[in-house]
């Protein structure tokens, strides 16, 4: 995670005098790690297609639909917690249907911004367990298809495998960074911070500030995780310096070494209408 970065840093950055790492961009909702990185370390720019992507004022993001979800839902945006415009969650907060009118640039294919969403609300956020936001927008799925072409990215319901091939698709630097899966950290702390199972890249994926919040998906295109830190300069649990802590306690820092959070548990929070019921069956998301 990282801090707001400084208007002079982000002037900086656009001059091409640096680049940050895996989480928010310049904005009101990023994290200090993010800064660090942007002055630090280069991405590498790949083909991609951005198309259901987008850009946030200071995160990546996507237009997701879960495996149930109709044509005629009001659509959704998956982010991280971190990038909520109102501050981030503290440890154990839940945000449930909270009024937003965020917008959010919708990408096509090639990178090119096509619209402007909104959102009607915050449906859920917490940086508890997981690190995301998911906002729900004015407009549905069809809607979205029918005006510009572009269909939701399908969030998989199935936990991912160590050793897939992905992509970290960012909306915000229309950049994709492809690795593997190189396992997963029982917990992976950060701060007062805890997040469970979280994935972990194999070093390719070197993502930078700007990335928070972008899609991780597979081979199939379905989103497997949403990108959110990294472990900048190798300190121990601190607040831009993610540690792993496994079963029996021992911690291990990973220098340079970035992670995402898996997402194959909210299509089970969801039901009709992608109405939020963190009651449902199967449903594990923390609860206010």
């Amino acid at each position: 995670m990282r801090k707001p970065l400084a208007a002079a840093l982000f002037a900086l950055v656009l001059a091409g005098a640096g680049t940050a790492t895996a989480t928010a961009a310049p904005g009101t909702a990023t994290t200090s790690t993010e800064a660090t990185r942007t002055a630090t370390k280069t991405a590498t720019i790949q083909a991609a297609d951005f198309a259901g992507t987008v850009s946030l004022s200071n995160c990546s993001g996507s237009v997701i639909r879960f495996p149930n979800s109709a044509d005629s839902d009001p659509a959704l945006v998956l982010s991280n917690g971190h990038c909520l415009e109102t501050g981030f969650p503290d440890p154990g907060e839940v945000i449930v249907d909270q009024a937003s009118s965020r917008t959010f640039g919708l990408l096509n294919s090639s990178g090119s911004t096509v619209a402007t969403l909104r959102a009607s609300k915050v449906a859920y956020s917490t940086m508890t367990d997981t690190d995301v936001t998911i906002y729900q927008l004015t407009t549905t799925y069809a809607q979205i298809r029918s005006s510009y072409g572009i269909n939701a990215l399908t969030v998989a319901d199935t936990h991912p495998v160590a050793g897939t091939a992905i992509n970290v698709v960012s909306g915000y630097w229309k950049r994709i960074y492809s690795c593997n899966i190189d396992g997963f950290a029982y917990r992976l702390k950060e701060g007062g911070w805890t997040w469970k199972d979280s994935v972990r890249y194999t070093s390719a994926c070197d993502t930078i500030g700007g990335t928070s919040g972008s899609p991780v998906v597979d081979s199939t295109g379905k989103v497997v995780a949403v990108n959110n830190t990294g472990n900048e300069d190798g300190g121990t649990c601190t607040v831009n310096n993610p540690c792993e802590v496994d079963e029996n306690g021992t911690v291990t820092v990973r220098q340079g070494i970035n992670y995402a959070e898996e997402t194959y548990q909210i299509p089970a929070c969801f039901g009709a209408g992608n109405k939020l019921n963190l009651n449902a069956s199967g449903c594990v998301l923390p609860k206010p």
